[in-house]
């Protein structure tokens, strides 16, 4: 008797589209997740509190190159079938799959130790446990938050869009309590020539880009929406399929990251109207960011929203950054293995390397390591755009539906901007 067939893959397998385009919704807001975890708080908070509203601009930027870049990534998953890890192995030498899956692990690497840590700061905060028990604990609701997918993943999704929303509702509040100049906000939307003069802003710019456009976020989006690809047909009807499907991508696609800036834009605004309004430009802490939000704002509640917020989005992005530990690992290395062998195994490649930072940074150095760990994603995003661009302009991949024209010259633009600001980030350090 044969044996039974492995599960292949974290995702399910291709379906027809459904024919209403909000059926779409959902792969959108497991990405989106990612661009708002505890790096993008850390980078944003240390950020707002000593430069003010002056990184709104990185922000924007980021944000929209972000969407450029997962609107590609979803449409190369569509179109092909295949997600981007699977098209590595698939059209490159096998040194260089091997050197690009190393750079994904550690990218992952990276985020996963940003995530677990930022919960755990988060239950810290809230529960007062030690920050190792914390990761502990993170990395166990993870596993239990995962196995919601046996329910579908219409589910898990439904479960992260509801965390979202209790992040927004978080922000919401703390804003209406800060108060900000919304004059001075909208004057930060511009870019200032500080950013390449001065080092500390430079360091903190690289972060964000690093926590904004995440290189795991691209192969995660590509492998999740193979199951729209619509399946064989007359060449009518399937061109028809892609033109409903693509758009409902769209939809999801630049509505859930617009909504996830939203989100990042508020955390700097409000540690640039809380922090550096009140001359407190040293902010790094996440903890004691909690600690200085009640008595500036003169409420309690202010710190508890801003405790309940960050747990929500750690365990969100850790539950996500698992996914996309298990769509890199199968793809680039075509391992088959069940989905809670392939969910234990990415906990514990990323539980290691968190408790062993814990460690090494102690107890009260979480910033330091969640802005440094931002800074390995920006620093490792070159090696998922450039090959996600390459198979996105390819015609005897991507056929009539390649990507062309403006949206093809802005990406490349963007790969350009992104290894120019690693080039001088690096430089910087050289210098320093």
């Amino acid at each position: 008797m044969p044996p039974p067939p492995v599960e292949s893959a974290a995702l399910p397998a291709v379906q027809p589209p459904p024919r209403s385009r909000l059926a779409f919704l959902g792969a959108g807001a497991l990405v989106a997740v990612g661009y708002m975890d505890p790096g993008n708080w850390a980078t944003a908070i240390a950020g707002g509190a000593k430069y003010g509203y002056s990184l709104l601009s990185v922000i924007a930027l980021a944000s929209l190159v972000a969407m450029l870049l997962q609107w590609i990534a979803a449409r190369v998953g569509v179109v092909t079938g295949r997600d981007l890890a699977q098209l590595c192995r698939e059209r490159f030498p096998r040194r260089v799959t091997l050197g690009l899956w190393v750079a994904s692990e550690i990218a992952i690497i990276a985020c996963d130790v940003a995530e677990v840590v930022g919960s755990a700061v988060a239950l810290q905060l809230l529960f007062h446990v030690k920050l190792w028990v914390g990761v502990l604990i993170a990395a166990v609701v993870t596993i239990v938050m995962l196995a919601v997918q046996r329910y579908g993943q219409r589910t898990m999704e439904a479960m992260v869009a509801g965390l979202i929303l209790l992040v927004a509702l978080c922000f919401v509040a703390q804003l209406a309590m800060a108060q900000p100049e919304w004059a001075a906000v909208l004057g930060g939307m511009a870019p200032t020539s500080d950013l390449v003069r001065d080092a500390g802003m430079l360091w903190l710019a690289a972060g964000i880009v690093g926590a904004t456009v995440m290189p795991h976020n691209l192969y995660l989006h590509s492998s999740l929406v193979r199951r729209f690809t619509p399946p064989p047909g007359t060449r009518v009807a399937r061109r028809r399929t892609f033109v409903e499907v693509l758009r409902g991508m769209n939809l999801d696609t630049f509505g859930s990251l617009g909504f996830a800036f939203l989100i990042n834009a508020a955390l700097l605004i409000l540690a640039a109207s809380v922090f550096h309004a009140n001359g407190l430009t040293d902010i790094e802490d996440l903890a004691d960011a909690h600690r200085l939000l009640a008595p500036l704002l003169h409420s309690d509640l202010a710190s508890l929203l801003f405790a309940v917020a960050l747990l929500a989005c750690g365990l969100n992005s850790t539950l996500t950054g698992t996914l996309a530990g298990q769509a890199v690992m199968e793809g680039f290395l075509d391992l088959r293995m069940s989905r809670m062998r392939r969910a234990l195994l990415t906990r514990a490649v990323a539980i290691v390397p968190a408790l062993g930072a814990v460690w090494l940074f102690g107890e009260h150095g979480s910033a330091s390591l969640l802005v440094a760990s931002q800074v390995v994603l920006s620093l490792t995003l070159p090696l998922a755009v450039v090959p996600l661009i390459l198979f996105g302009a390819d015609r005897s991949l991507m056929g009539v539906w390649r990507v062309r024209g403006l949206p093809l010259m802005l990406a490349g633009a963007s790969a350009a901007l992104i290894i120019l600001l690693n080039g001088a980030l690096l430089w910087q350090t050289v210098l320093s």
